[in-house]
């Protein structure tokens, strides 16, 4: 008798979690549609007005500008390979060139 309540029980649970499942997955569906992340569709935008230009400006990380504020076309994700001791002298040169290094040394 109590398998049946368990499996009865454990029935309930699980549909409770299906549903409950597909309504965040409906709710993140509707979420993601309302907001645009794209690039391009922002760049469109901004053509259309002429102060969107600024604003596109303004709502970019500041590392995907190049000095003079226009945005770069280049890949951001490039690694330069060092060797272990060129990573441990730049290391070394920075410990050097720290402000509190050199107090400790004047005393």
């Amino acid at each position: 008798m109590f398998h049946l309540v368990y499996i009865l029980a454990f029935t309930v649970i699980a549909s409770f979690a299906i549903f409950n499942l597909i309504r965040n997955v409906i709710t993140l569906n509707q979420e993601t549609s309302k907001r645009n992340y794209s690039y391009r569709n922002r760049r469109s935008n901004s053509r259309k007005n002429s102060n969107s230009e600024t604003n596109l400006h303004s709502n970019l990380h500041p590392e995907l500008l190049d000095e003079n504020g226009q945005i770069i076309n280049e890949p951001l994700l490039l690694m330069r390979s060092a060797s272990v001791e060129d990573v441990r002298q730049q290391l070394d040169d920075l410990y050097d060139a720290s402000p509190s290094r050199k107090n400790d040394t004047t005393d």
